[in-house]
């Protein structure tokens, strides 16, 4: 079992490195492949014993049925079999193998659910619980207009530079997952609101182009983020599970209930697949006329 396991860990490694320089994927997205391939690779050692080359149909099948026994949710199990996919894929295009044992296994079908949402009177009341009069106050609330207006990924937010913002076009360049670049228009408000913090932000040295900076003059962390907004959603008592996600979720929702194309906004979230960005299409009846009746904000 320990010359297999070997195997396993140095053709993981190399993974890792074709992820990363090949894919262009991001540290958060290879961490997460990489613990769903060791968890797997861990179930076929302990059953199989068996290198990374000699892996059947059969021995997945009966790991996604080990999943399903143990209760993970079909959208683990779907997003379990992708990295498998992937690996494979990966050992198909290294000539370690001729043919890929996961080609034909299927997904579990899982019912796709619309993410939580925020209406734009929600969104304002959260803005407005923040302090205005403080450098710290100017940038909690330029960051929260981003994320909705700009439909940014936290991750996203966090990587943007001082010459990103384009004030007098209107736009956003974005770097996004695998260092993909977008343009994204910027409204009127959300530019006001970055231009005053942008006014009083103070780096922690004259090379810091970061935008966002915590209170020591350094690039803010997503996990800061988080607890900006977890903060501002509890000073406007709105009682609702909201991340920084849920702003993203907002902007596009908000975009096709006003009757924008699905292609646009899949341009806009830099979305790599447009069935990503259909499931902000699955809106009930009442959502849709509710959406419909309030007046984006981009002016």
């Amino acid at each position: 079992m320990a010359d297999f396991a070997k195997k396993w860990q140095d053709i993981s490694r190399r993974y890792r490195s074709y992820m990363r320089l090949e894919k262009h994927l991001s540290e958060n997205t290879i961490e997460a492949y990489m613990r769903d391939l060791g968890q797997f690779a861990h179930y076929i050692l302990r059953m199989y014993d068996v290198a990374p080359k000699d892996v059947e149909r059969e021995m997945i099948e009966h790991y996604m049925g080990w999943l399903y026994s143990n209760n993970k949710e079909k959208s683990s199990q779907a997003r379990a079999l992708s990295g498998i996919k992937s690996f494979f894929n990966y050992l198909l295009l290294s000539e370690v193998i001729e043919s890929s044992p996961a080609e034909l296994i299927e997904a579990p079908k899982s019912s796709r659910q619309l993410p939580d949402t925020l209406s734009t009177e929600e969104i304002d009341r959260i803005i407005n619980s923040i302090d205005p009069s403080t450098t710290k106050g100017l940038r909690d609330r330029a960051i929260i207009e981003l994320l909705y207006s700009c439909g940014l990924r936290v991750s996203e937010l966090c990587d943007l530079k001082l010459n990103d913002i384009h004030y007098a076009e209107g736009y956003i360049n974005v770097i996004g997952k695998g260092d993909k670049q977008r343009l994204v228009p910027i409204s009127s408000i959300a530019r006001e609101r970055v231009l005053q913090y942008k006014e009083l932000r103070k780096p922690q040295s004259k090379s810091e182009d970061t935008l966002f900076l915590n209170n020591r003059g350094s690039r803010l962390t997503r996990v800061m983020i988080f607890t900006i907004i977890k903060q501002a959603t509890l000073r406007a008592g709105i009682d609702k599970k909201i991340s920084p996600h849920t702003f993203r979720h907002s902007f596009a929702t908000h975009l096709l209930a006003g009757g924008a194309n699905i292609r646009q906004v899949q341009e806009l979230l830099g979305h790599e697949n447009i069935l990503t960005t259909e499931i902000y299409t699955h809106l009930d009846d009442s959502h849709l006329r509710q959406t419909m009746e309030e007046h984006m904000r981009l002016e």
